[in-house]
């Protein structure tokens, strides 16, 4: 919550200046009214910090972003989170469904703000580009979100989806990596990509996780904050390319949106690939240089996303908890030094072996193992396993 400073003692100050001028004529009568109204005078005082008497309001069309009464202390001793997007958020009851996951253990939510589409939540004032370009929905209403979670004990990040973004590249072209005629570049998906020197693209993002963070969210997360992996690499063109490491803009980019969202009182951390600390990417995710500027990386340490052979495990995802614990203690390796905490992604969805509720306890062992400040679990239409949640006994 950002507030002006308030001198509780102002109000104080003032009447005692005043009593000294009536002190001999009316001195026992004033001294019952002082501790009357400065014990009045103290709970509106309180009462306007705590935001009460300030009813959160949904506008039709653009909805409100409007600063959250959320506590300053909200984040758990240990994250246990899950996913939920967009989507599946606008659909009448499932937020209140996946928020009565608090009774297994759940205490965080990421949802979505952003997504890889490049759809945006919700529309507000601060993000007059989203609408122009057509990238702002109507799935939810972000501050009754927050203060809906927040009435459950829940932590809530929001997910921002930064460079791959096929809305706003249709649209604005002259944010887009191009061909070198100028046309847009996309990937093997046929998805469009934002420039990643370009200031407006980060101006675009962070304004949008800025209004999330003044709606209520506890903390921002970076996704797709990196160059694209996939598609004809070749034939892509940066205009206002920058002579520099990769990594040292996306660095750069991180820094900046910390700057700009730190004073709201968010914390910020950013996705990164599972190998991104033991091996090279090619796309400019560096665990070192983005941990100088963000509270938390989380590595998508899916054990289906590493190839066979890795860590020497025939199959990875045949040992979930080895292959997770493997990659956490190159993070830490990467990390040691910085003020950066771990909070990994874990797998709980099926790609070519049937993932089962063993083996996500096994990922969630390894992490408490390795020290992190918990876990996220990930699965993209939203099921989630029952029985992953509990905290440690």
């Amino acid at each position: 919550m950002v507030l002006e400073p308030v001198d509780p003692n102002a109000r104080f100050h003032e009447r005692r200046a005043n009593a000294r001028r009536r002190r001999k004529l009316r001195r026992t009568a004033f001294l019952l009214a002082l501790v009357t109204s400065a014990t009045l005078g103290g709970l509106a005082v309180w009462m306007t910090a705590r935001g009460a008497g300030s009813p959160v309001t949904e506008a039709s069309k653009h909805t409100t972003t409007k600063t959250s009464t959320k506590p300053k202390s909200f984040l758990p001793k240990e994250i246990r989170g899950i996913h939920v997007t967009m989507m599946l958020a606008s659909l009448e009851g499932k937020l209140a469904e996946y928020a009565s996951l608090t009774n297994e253990g759940l205490n965080t939510i990421e949802l979505d703000v952003k997504d890889e589409n490049g759809t945006v939540a919700f529309s507000s004032p601060e993000t007059p580009l989203a609408d122009q370009v057509g990238a702002a929905g109507n799935y939810y209403n972000p501050a009754k979100v927050a203060k809906q979670l927040h009435a459950r004990g829940i932590y809530l990040i929001g997910r921002v989806a930064v460079f791959e973004d096929p809305v706003l590249t249709a649209r604005r072209p002259d944010l887009a990596i191009q061909h070198s005629d100028g046309s847009i570049w996309v990937n093997d998906r046929g998805l469009g990509w934002s420039n990643e020197y370009n200031k407006k693209v980060w101006d675009y993002n962070v304004s949008i996780a800025k209004a999330a963070a003044k709606a209520g969210f506890d903390e921002i997360q970076f996704d797709y904050v990196r160059f694209p992996s996939d598609g004809p690499i070749e034939t892509a063109v940066w205009p206002g390319k920058v002579n520099e490491p990769e990594s040292t803009t996306i660095a750069k980019f991180l820094q900046y949106a910390s700057g700009q969202l730190k004073p709201l009182g968010v914390r910020v951390s950013a996705d990164v690939f599972g190998l991104a600390a033991s091996e090279k990417q090619g796309v400019g995710q560096s665990p070192q240089k983005m941990a100088r500027y963000v509270d938390a990386l989380s590595p998508m340490a899916y054990p289906s996303h590493f190839n066979p052979g890795t860590y020497g495990l025939t199959d990875p995802q045949a040992a979930p908890g080895m292959t997770v614990g493997y990659a956490l203690d190159d993070f830490n390796t990467a990390l040691r030094g910085s003020k950066a905490e771990l909070v990994p992604w874990i797998q709980d969805f099926t790609m070519g072996r049937k993932f089962t509720l063993a083996d996500i306890k096994d990922e969630i062992l390894a992490v408490r193992n390795s020290g992190a400040r918990g876990f996220l679990i990930w699965n993209a239409s939203g099921e989630y396993t029952p029985g992953t949640l509990q905290p440690v006994n």
